[in-house]
């Protein structure tokens, strides 16, 4: 498996210069992992298929989810493209390499997850303040258009939150210069929680249900449902902060009602 990933990855280098790989490869990436990802929510909604996994029964409207799309690409390659262009001295700065050989994996594995902490804590704090009552109204309210997700949702926002939150990702890479592999890897995985957070489907496989301190789409909904001055569950993909802090309660109290009643509902069965 090393050897495949080596030989593919000797070939990218070969082909294309760094500044080529780091910036635009990135950013191709990104697009084709965040639409492909996010796009099949858009037709279960609109097929009406497994409904009984979806956790609220409105549904968006095909003009609504096509602002969203149209919008989409305006600041993907209006915003996010020119950021990847100009951060790339930074993160050669900071040591990003991508030449051979490759990390280990397991230091790719404990960078990731040290990505994965400092960007939850990061984005915790960076949630809260966006609802506040200012930023929240000429900022972060764009990015709650839609109080029914979708998965293609995660990245509707206003241009200064993209900026603003998109720090909370970059930063751990920034930190620890590392492999472009590595960068990619966090990449995708980030672009692939951040679309199932907003999918608005809770699936008997989804992550929340196996992973400890996940958040997943079901907390997330929550968020998104609620007036902004009460809607707490402000975590980024675990919700430890939000324990922590207290800002969950509102949802762990509704998890525990919703699980009374059902406790209810069987033993009338």
């Amino acid at each position: 498996m090393a050897s495949i990933v080596e030989s593919g990855w000797q070939y990218l280098i070969m082909h294309f210069s760094d500044f080529q790989l780091a910036c635009l490869g990135s950013f191709f990436l990104h697009e084709s992992v965040f639409f492909f990802s996010g796009l099949p929510f858009i037709f279960l909604e609109r097929a009406g298929w497994l409904n009984k996994y979806k956790i609220q029964t409105k549904n968006n409207s095909p003009a609504a989810q096509e602002k969203c799309i149209t919008r989409l690409l305006l600041y993907h390659f209006g915003v996010n493209l020119p950021v990847m262009l100009l951060s790339y001295p930074v993160f050669k700065f900071m040591g990003m390499r991508s030449s051979l050989p490759l990390p280990s994996w397991n230091i790719v594995f404990m960078q990731i997850m040290f990505y994965f902490v400092l960007e939850d804590f990061i984005f915790y704090w960076g949630h809260r303040v966006l609802h506040t009552k200012w930023l929240y109204k000429h900022v972060h309210s764009v990015h709650h258009e839609y109080a029914t997700p979708f998965g293609l949702t995660s990245e509707y926002a206003h241009p200064a939150e993209i900026l603003f939150l998109g720090f909370a990702t970059i930063v751990g890479p920034a930190i620890t210069g590392p492999h472009l592999i590595t960068l990619w890897l966090w990449m995708v995985l980030r672009v692939l929680e951040t679309v199932e957070a907003h999918c608005g489907y809770h699936f008997p496989w989804s992550l929340s249900n196996f992973i400890p301190l996940y958040g997943g789409a079901d907390f997330h909904d929550y968020h998104h449902r609620l007036l902004y001055t009460k809607s707490g569950n402000y975590s980024s993909t675990f919700t430890y902060m939000d324990w922590i802090f207290g800002t969950d309660k509102g949802y762990r109290k509704l998890k525990a009602l919703q699980h009374v009643g059902d406790g209810d509902g069987n033993k009338q069965m």
